[in-house]
């Protein structure tokens, strides 16, 4: 097995640690987006403004939120 140059190794470890700054936001606000769409188009075809939104958009808020910490949590185990 080949030793890797310690500057090869910094610079993959820099390079993932942007992509994942990159990724998190989009993780966190993409559910909310989709849970609040098809809450917003549910509730305009049943008539029950803005309940399903409301609920919909916040189910979406909590699995962003899980799938960020579940992200970092795994990032965290591979670098440490």
């Amino acid at each position: 097995m080949p030793l890797q140059d310690p500057q090869s190794t910094k610079d993959s470890s820099t390079i993932r640690q942007f992509a994942l700054a990159l990724e998190l936001p989009f993780v966190l606000v993409a559910p909310a987006i989709v849970g609040g769409a098809i809450g917003f188009f549910l509730d305009r075809w049943l008539h029950t403004n803005p309940w399903l939104m409301i609920v919909l958009g916040f189910a979406g808020v909590v699995a962003g939120l899980r799938d960020v910490l579940k992200t970092a949590s795994r990032e965290d185990k591979k670098s440490g």
